[in-house]
């Protein structure tokens, strides 16, 4: 089998380069057929599980990717008709919320159901290789959605995209290069913003994109029930999956995602194993809402996820949007083999520091032991923090964490000369002092022999120090935004890869 697959390559290369100068097509033409990152064979491993799964090298082949678990999954049809999963893939990174892509730069990867055909094919991709998803499909124009160039790729960096590495997206390609050979005139692309399970369903029940979901969801059931793809069609500005013409109807429903929907009935077998399936479905998930699953956070302002197998081959690496390790910690996986190269300008996805806010505001109020701290940050090392910021800015790095942690090491220099004792003030003579300074009547005199010096020069500057401890401590909440223009300025435009407008269809021309 490997060896007739590398032949019939090499035959379709030649067949390609033939007819291209026979029909007069420039040089840049004749490069695309003979492309080596788009001619890769397809590795022996995925040949063998073919074999094993009883599928056909050229058979069609149906993609499916899900955000949240940052995987990209490839199906292909088995001899028996049926669609059985071949493998599975990390995604490297990928941008934006979940949530579908609404308007042109809004960072968002698409979402939905989208179909890929030879046309959307990139081997001369500035990505390594690439193919184009097709968003916006009808649906997504019918609500006025816009977007252009949003791809999978190669290369692990993504502005709207979906990033695989080089190795990962040359094995993809290579499948849906041998998919075309094969006759399949486009694969389907199912883009989720995850598996579409009762347990995520009730996790992301409040989520405002929840009526799309359950929409595309609808697919999802579909797809599972058949192992079979879904026909989708679109009308009154929703998604239709399957739908033939009626019993008594003389021809086959046409559909316009802006117009009404035509007479169209679901075949009765796959209407009813989806409502069985769906009942299970809703049932599970109310058991899980009324046992008070937790909802998952919203608007995090993280930018997008990436596999935990990535994250933990990246310095400080976090997953983001997309699920850690369960009960694997990313230091365990670090000692894996990641699947693929890595480039070293890979921006992972920002920690949740909303999640770790109240943390640092609170640990100020509580370590007030030497209130001048507070003033000193904002006396003389303000303007050395200031250099080391301008400094770190310059570097591209954080400036937020600098700013906080530098002062307390100088306001411990400068408080020293201020107390006439070397013995700090207890928690109980503050105390005592703080209530001999309010308590109408009482002798002061009769405690200077022993505590009054301390509690009065500790008690002064107590009342400005805890607003400034705040106001240092809220000086991390900058970090987000002073990092997301770093990273946004080492970024490659990931989003808009060079297409060729007929490459892959010229290259195939002569075997369709």
């Amino acid at each position: 089998m490997i060896s007739r697959s590398l032949a019939r390559a090499v035959l379709a290369s030649v067949a390609l380069a033939a007819s291209i100068v026979l029909a007069g097509c420039d040089t840049d033409q004749v490069s695309l057929a003979t492309n080596a990152k788009a001619n890769q064979p397809v590795p022996p491993k995925l040949l063998a599980a073919m074999v094993e799964k009883d599928m056909d090298l050229q058979s069609p082949i149906l993609v499916r990717l899900f955000k949240q678990e940052a995987e990209l999954e490839i199906w292909k049809q088995a001899r028996n008709g049926q669609f059985a999963l071949l493998k599975t893939y990390p995604i490297c990174r990928w941008s934006g919320d979940l949530g579908p892509k609404v308007r042109e730069g809004d960072r968002q990867a698409p979402e939905g159901f989208y179909s890929i055909n030879p046309g959307q094919m990139n081997p001369q991709s500035a990505y390594y290789l690439s193919f184009n998803t097709g968003f916006p499909n009808a649906f997504d124009r019918a609500l006025g959605r816009t977007g252009s160039q949003l791809m999978v790729h190669g290369d692990c960096s993504s502005r709207g995209c979906y990033a695989m590495t080089d190795e990962q997206i040359a094995e993809i390609y290579s499948l849906g290069r041998e998919s075309f050979f094969g006759g399949q005139k486009a694969f389907q692309f199912q883009a989720y913003p995850f598996k579409m399970t009762p347990v995520n369903m009730a996790k992301h029940r409040n989520n405002p994109n929840m009526p799309f979901w359950k929409m595309i969801k609808e697919g999802y059931d579909h797809f599972e029930v058949t192992r079979q793809e879904p026909k989708v069609d679109f009308c009154e500005k929703k998604y239709v999956f399957d739908a033939t013409k009626a019993p008594d109807a003389k021809r086959d429903p046409v559909f316009d995602a802006l117009a009404k929907c035509p007479a169209y009935v679901i075949p009765e077998d796959i209407a009813r194993a989806v409502r069985e399936k769906d009942a299970r479905d809703q049932a599970e998930y109310n058991k899980l809402v009324s046992r008070g699953t937790p909802v998952a956070r919203m608007n995090t302002g993280i930018d997008g996820g990436m596999n935990k197998i990535f994250a933990a081959k990246i310095p400080e690496g976090s997953t983001g949007l997309s699920e850690g390790a369960e009960g694997t910690t990313l230091q365990m996986l670090a000692m894996a083999k990641a699947p693929g190269t890595i480039p070293g300008h890979v921006n992972p996805p920002k920690p949740n520091l909303d999640a770790a806010a109240p943390s640092p505001q609170a640990e100020p109020v509580v370590a007030v032991s030497a209130p001048a701290n507070a003033r000193v940050a904002n006396a003389a090392p303000a303007e050395k923090a200031g250099f080391f910021s301008n400094l770190g800015r310059k570097m591209g790095m954080g400036t937020a964490d600098t700013t906080a942690t530098t002062p307390p090491p100088q306001a411990t220099a400068s408080v020293a000369p201020a107390a006439p004792s070397t013995t700090p003030p207890t928690a109980a003579s503050r105390l005592k002092a703080a209530v001999t300074r309010f308590v109408p009547g009482h002798d002061k005199s009769k405690d200077t022999a022993k505590e009054a010096p301390k509690p009065i020069v500790a008690a002064k500057p107590a009342e400005p120090a805890k607003p400034d401890t705040r106001l240092a401590a809220t000086r991390p909440g900058l970090k987000p935004s002073v990092s997301d223009g770093a990273g946004e300025a080492t970024q490659i435009m990931g989003a808009a890869p060079v297409v060729s407008s007929n490459s892959f269809d010229s290259r195939f021309g002569a075997v369709k």
